[in-house]
């Protein structure tokens, strides 16, 4: 088949040619007030917070560790360090909320045992290790829990658990508030004396509570009550048991330093367990050049500071990284590395300035790490292209009317941007649909037949396993046998391990060629078929239109100027979204909405009097007359349109997306930034093609 621009906003199956898609890495989302700040500053990333409705990612802790040292400082207190942390030794974080105590016992073996048990459930497991009155004791809890009516649920289930609690103990509410005992110049001051309490049989930990005049202050804490009454009652018995201790409700923010003894459940392994603890509580990982590495994240390294704290009852970790660093992350996590110099320094451009654009969007962060903001993998994203590039361009942002633009992009356009109408129905002058010719450069090698076996079966066969006999049926449609026995045709154009074969060619065996189109996925991509239950499921919550309990007919209605869906009928009636870009996920996380619906088992007929008539699978077809009337049996039909390209009317139902392009479309696209740097183009030029009316400064 031709591989060439599409023109026009409607389109046939597969008889056109396919425009470029590839795997989306570009962010999107409404239009953020245009503001930024001088691009020598940081910029705040949030890694894990629940900032509600804008973004929700949460754990209940982080493991931190870096190949140097680095320490813990108070974020709200100076930078007067009141933990060193030694290179190459893990430790955790958590945040201090309502919490459930499970049980205490001696025996290591016997709280990972009850962790196993926890472990696939919402009561996620912590085991620390205490000295209690001569002795080792391992504490089991679940939590930390964003409430205390969350940590209750938590009791009653853990209740429920079916797990060996030691005679004389059952699981407990534990809180967030506690008696100090003391103040201390030190760490290991405050231990010894957290240990004298331990001594007596109560529990205790050493507290940093930040600094003060320059110097460190250090406390001694005990008790978690969940409540005030509880509390009251500790301190009346702590008292007279210990009438030399000056106890008082711990008011200051503090990190108490507790052993973790869950690292691993397989074998006992411990590390130093700091929980933040307090209203308003901030505390700063202070890094190195090395990066702090978050195994919970999946096991990044950062450069920067990392910013723990509580949000909405859960830890807040947020990387504090001067901007340019940021961006040797970003850079290399939206691009590959090994694109022209000039594509590289177009994203740097874009990048940079969108991340200026955002302000405080995330309301304690600037961006978020993932494609609701741009790409941030840390310093495994990094490669010495890719720094050089965003190095040659420091401080370049795009402008706009004197105004900073939120240069957005995408993967890849499918051959044409899009208008700011077509995604998110509005947007500035700065943006609109441009030609992006050099989304091609995303194309699969490989390309596939769309063949019909001789049992009426249609699929796909890669290219390198089928070869052209030379005949032709008459038809005239190409007639092909396999290279090899037992080539498996596939329903879609890729090859999927999960999903079955409907059918196999051998040598030998003819089989019609109806098209050829490139692999699915990197270029161009088909998505089905979908039936009526699975497009109804989709569509739940995602459309304010009342849906039908059967969808029978499902069409493009509406395209704007790139030939982007804006509209969308099911049985006749429209789809309302918010904004068009939402077909994406209403129609279960299409790749673009640059897309085609055909239906799996039926096709339309055109009459010459301008009449139509559908056939469906179950019908019975062969003769195509002009006035549109058929008969004969429509399963395994080929149908060749006047364009001399041909389908086959399966005996499925349902509906095909057949799409081009991956990402929004809006903006810049990145496979078409790579494809004009191939050309020549420098990265001026190419941004100022993607982008509107816009000049490129140095703030």
């Amino acid at each position: 088949m031709n591989f060439r621009r599409r023109t026009s906003g409607r389109t046939g199956l597969l008889g056109r040619g396919l425009l470029a898609a590839a795997v989306l890495a570009g962010s999107f989302f409404g239009p953020a007030a245009y503001s930024h700040a001088a691009t020598n500053t940081t910029i705040r990333v949030a890694l894990y917070a629940d900032i509600g409705s804008k973004y929700k990612s949460t754990t209940p802790q982080v493991t931190l560790q870096s190949d140097k040292a680095f320490t813990l400082n108070s974020a709200t207190g100076g930078s007067v360090p009141l933990i060193t942390v030694p290179g190459g030794s893990k430790i955790r974080v958590s945040l201090d909320n309502y919490k459930v105590k499970v049980l205490e016992t001696p025996s290591w073996q016997a709280a990972a045992d009850a962790a196993k048990k926890l472990q696939s459930t919402s009561d996620k497991p912590q085991v620390f290790l205490a000295s209690r009155s001569g002795g080792n004791v391992y504490q089991l809890y679940t939590g930390p829990y964003a409430s205390e009516s969350a940590a209750k649920e938590g009791l009653a289930r853990v209740g429920k658990a079916s797990l060996s609690i030691p005679s004389g103990q059952a699981p407990a509410l534990a809180g967030t508030k506690h008696l100090t005992a003391g103040q201390y110049a030190s760490l290991e001051e405050a231990g010894s004396a957290a240990g004298q309490l331990r001594a007596a049989g109560y529990d205790a930990w050493p507290v940093a509570v930040g600094s003060d005049g320059g110097s460190a202050r250090y406390e001694v804490w005990t008790g978690e009550a969940a409540g005030d009454a509880e509390l009251a009652a500790l301190q009346v018995t702590l008292a007279a048991a210990m009438p030399q201790l000056a106890l008082a409700p711990a008011a200051s923010p503090g990190l108490i330093v507790r052993t973790d003894a869950g690292l691993d459940w397989s074998s006992e392994t411990q590390a130093a367990h700091y929980v933040v603890s307090g209203s308003g509580a901030k505390f700063m990982a202070v890094g190195n050049d090395a990066g702090i590495n978050m195994a919970e994240r999946s096991k990044r390294t950062y450069r920067g500071n990392l910013e723990l704290s509580g949000l909405s009852g859960s830890l807040a970790v947020i990387n504090e990284v001067p901007l340019e660093q940021y961006l040797y992350a970003v850079v290399g996590g939206e691009v590959s590395s090994s694109w022209p110099e000039e594509a590289l320094k177009a994203q740097a451009v874009a990048a940079r300035s969108y991340a200026l654009a955002q302000g405080t969007k995330f309301d304690v962060a600037h961006v978020v790490d993932t494609t609701l903001s741009q790409v941030y993998n840390g310093i495994g994203a990094e490669a010495p292209s890719i720094i050089k590039a965003v190095d040659a361009t420091a401080g370049e942002v795009l402008m706009n009317g004197g105004k900073l633009v939120e240069a957005v992009f995408s993967s890849n356009a499918g051959g044409m941007t899009a208008e700011p109408a077509e995604v998110w129905a509005n947007g500035g002058d700065a943006f609109a649909s441009k030609p992006s010719s050099g989304d091609v450069s995303a194309a699969a090698a490989k390309k596939w037949y769309y063949l019909q076996l001789a049992s009426g079966v249609s699929g796909y066969a890669r290219e390198d396993n089928i070869k052209l006999t030379g005949q032709t049926t008459s038809g005239g449609l190409r007639i092909a046998t396999a290279t090899t026995d037992g080539v498996n045709i596939r329903p879609l154009p890729v090859i999927e391990s999960s999903v079955k074969p409907v059918g196999q060619l051998n040598p030998g065996d003819n089989a019609a060629v109806l098209d050829t189109v490139y692999e699915s996925g990197s270029y161009s991509w088909i998505k089905g078929p979908y039936t009526s239950a699975d497009l109804l499921k989709s569509l739940s919550g995602k459309t304010s239109s009342t849906l039908p309990s059967s969808i029978v007919s499902l069409q493009v209605t509406q395209r704007g100027a790139s030939g982007r869906a804006t509209q969308v009928k099911a049985n006749g009636n429209i789809l309302q979204v918010k904004y068009p870009d939402l077909f994406r996920s209403a129609f279960g996380g299409l790749p673009s909405t640059l897309f085609d619906i055909v239906p799996a088992g039926s096709y339309t007929v055109l009459g010459a009097d301008g009449t139509t008539s559908t056939v469906g699978s179950a019908q019975n077809a062969g003769v195509l007359s002009a006035s549109g009337k058929v008969s004969g049996q429509a399963a395994g039909t080929v149908v060749l349109g006047a364009d001399g390209k041909a389908r086959a009317v399966s005996g499925s139902s349902g509906f095909y997306f057949i799409g081009w392009g991956n990402g929004h479309g809006l903006g810049m696209s990145q496979w078409g930034v790579k494809g004009m740097a191939d050309q020549g183009y420098d990265y001026r030029e190419i941004l100022q093609h993607y982008f509107n009316n816009v000049t490129i400064v140095n703030e």
